[in-house]
């Protein structure tokens, strides 16, 4: 014979039978276990593909605000070589630098396909030269793999990794943190 229990509402009165407890008593108990935190293989990261001297590079699109077709590019005296120079994006200037410069890549010369990668980050917002865009495409975090031997001019700390189709996936938060990448020029006035 099986036990009932009565509840009280404001419109009715309702029994409900010991397996339902159970029931309602599991559910109770599985809601209030504190939900999981996502797992490295629930990442996914969404990347912007590009080319820089015959290779495939990518970033992670949280970092771009915009690509920008290379044009009216003013050169800046007094900088690292791999400053490329300034550009005016809709009123704002916005620095170029030629990352094949900064990780000692083989340089094709600027063709008309080249495009700005307009990146923000760490209270920094720059442009990154690249050859042509190849376009946007998400992988799993866990599909990294760490940088290849015969990758040559990036050192490790620069790198997320490389995926199985041999994409080199920047580090931009890394890339940015890099004290080269600010230049302090002061200029003197004479008396």
């Amino acid at each position: 014979m099986k036990k009932h229990s009565t509840v009280a509402s404001k419109s009715a009165v309702k029994t409900i039978s010991a397996d339902d407890k159970e029931i309602l008593r599991a559910r109770a108990k599985k809601l209030a276990q504190p939900l999981q935190s996502e797992t490295l293989e629930d990442v996914t990261l969404e990347l912007l593909e590009f080319r820089l001297a015959q290779e495939r590079y990518a970033l992670e699109t949280r970092h771009v605000r915009e690509v920008y077709p290379l044009k009216d590019l003013t050169k800046m005296p007094c900088t690292p070589a791999f400053i490329l120079g300034m550009v005016n994006v809709r009123g704002n200037i916005t620095s170029v630098i030629d990352i094949k410069k900064f990780f000692d890549l083989p340089d094709k010369g600027l063709t008309d396909l080249h495009r700005i990668i307009i990146v923000q980050g760490n209270d920094i917002e720059l442009g990154l030269l690249a050859d042509v865009i190849v376009g946007v495409r998400s992988i799993a975090a866990n599909s990294l793999q760490p940088s290849l031997p015969t990758l040559s001019g990036i050192h490790n700390d620069y790198l997320k990794g490389v995926t199985k189709d041999c994409i080199v996936v920047l580090d931009l938060d890394f890339i940015l943190a890099d004290p080269r990448i600010i230049v302090h020029e002061e200029v003197i006035a004479s008396t």
